[in-house]
C-alpha cells in the first residue's frame, strides 16, 4: 500500500544501497566517543536537580513505600505458609 497523502519526499540520489555513504564522511572512533560525552554533559546541565529539601521528601516516600511492600509480602508469605502446612499437615 502506497501513501499518498501530500507526501512530496524523494529519496536522495547519489547515495550507495547500503545508506552508509563514503568513508571518509564518518567521524573516526575518537572523534564519535568524545562528541557522545559532549553531548552527554550538555544535557546533564539541562536537567533541573532536586533541592536537598525535596531529595529527603523522594527518599522518604521511597522507604515508606518499600516498607510497606515489604510488610505486605511478609504477611502474604505467612499467610500462604500457613495454608499450606494446613492442607498437607506439617510440625
Amino acid at each position: 500500500m502506497s501513501e499518498t497523502r501530500g507526501s512530496t519526499a524523494t529519496p536522495e540520489r547519489g547515495r550507495s544501497g547500503s545508506g552508509r555513504g563514503d568513508k571518509e564522511a564518518r567521524p573516526g572512533l575518537v572523534a564519535r566517543v568524545s562528541l557522545f560525552f559532549r553531548q552527554v554533559v550538555a544535557e546533564l546541565r539541562k536537567v533541573i536537580w532536586p533541592t536537598r529539601r525535596q531529595l529527603g521528601t523522594y527518599t522518604s516516600v521511597v522507604i515508606v513505600f518499600v516498607l510497606i511492600l515489604t510488610g505486605l509480602v511478609a504477611l502474604l508469605d505467612f499467610v500462604f505458609g500457613q495454608g499450606v502446612l494446613f492442607v498437607f499437615g506439617g510440625g
